[in-house]
């Protein structure tokens, strides 16, 4: 291993930002794309309390697996209600601040909870409901919460590994995936809510990391390498829809 990189007196040393320029480009763009996604099925079902044709068929397919599916699908719902979501959460924050990481904790609770919170300001925008009119629906809260999760911990594991990014990527967001099936196969939402749900998260962790970027930046009074993405930070070393 090369020894550690040294700063002159006074400044500290150099470690890397949450999205280095390579993958802040792409990511940027997925962010783009998810947030358009996000905004045409929001209109398109806007007020609506029935499934699409789509959802319909989608639907029919997957409702009522056998004992051993469904309970599998309620394990994963699980991570998605407050204590395993928190308990989730705690452990990748405890992780981080271990690696003495604190921007990257800032990242995981604050990219978690803008997903969040942003799908539930979209379901009273849209307004669309399942199993009657006080169940909000769209887009899917436990799809974005995972999804956001699992696409935070992969930025993370990416940056600090500085390769694998597809195959680390393609693993958070097929957490996504799976969080989205149990949601269909419970009857907790439509197959539509759940890709809407999973593009919110994409479309919002790239934009908080980011902004957790720039915002450490100005507080440290650091700047970006845009060749090598390093920075300077204080591092040193059938139930109710969410």
């Amino acid at each position: 291993m090369g020894s550690p990189v040294r700063s002159a007196p006074g400044r500290r040393a150099p470690s890397r930002a949450l999205l280095p320029p390579p993958p802040r480009r792409w990511l940027g763009l997925v962010a783009a794309l998810a947030a358009l996604v996000v905004l045409v099925l929001g209109v398109r079902y806007a007020g609506e309390g029935e499934p699409g044709t789509v959802d319909d068929r989608i639907g029919t397919a997957l409702y009522g697996p056998g004992a051993p599916w469904r309970s599998v699908a309620h394990a994963l719902d699980a991570l998605g209600e407050p204590v395993g979501a928190t308990a989730l959460v705690a452990t990748a924050v405890a992780g981080c601040l271990l690696l003495r990481r604190p921007r990257a904790a800032v990242f995981t609770v604050t990219g978690v909870a803008l997903a969040v919170g942003a799908a539930t300001l979209l379901k009273h925008l849209a307004g669309r409901t399942i199993h009657g009119d006080g169940n909000l629906s769209y887009p899917s809260g436990h799809t974005a919460f995972l999804t956001a999760f699992a696409l935070t911990v992969a930025v993370l594991a990416t940056n600090h590994r500085g390769s694998g990014r597809p195959l680390l990527l393609g693993a958070a967001l097929l957490a996504g995936a799976v969080m989205g099936w149990a949601q269909v196969v419970l009857g907790a939402h439509y197959p539509t809510d759940v890709l809407g749900g999973w593009c919110t998260a994409l479309a919002v962790v790239p934009a908080t990391a980011w902004l957790v970027d720039r915002t450490a930046d100005r507080l440290t009074g650091a700047g970006t390498d845009t060749d090598t993405g390093a920075d300077t930070d204080t591092d040193t070393h059938r139930r109710q829809p969410r």
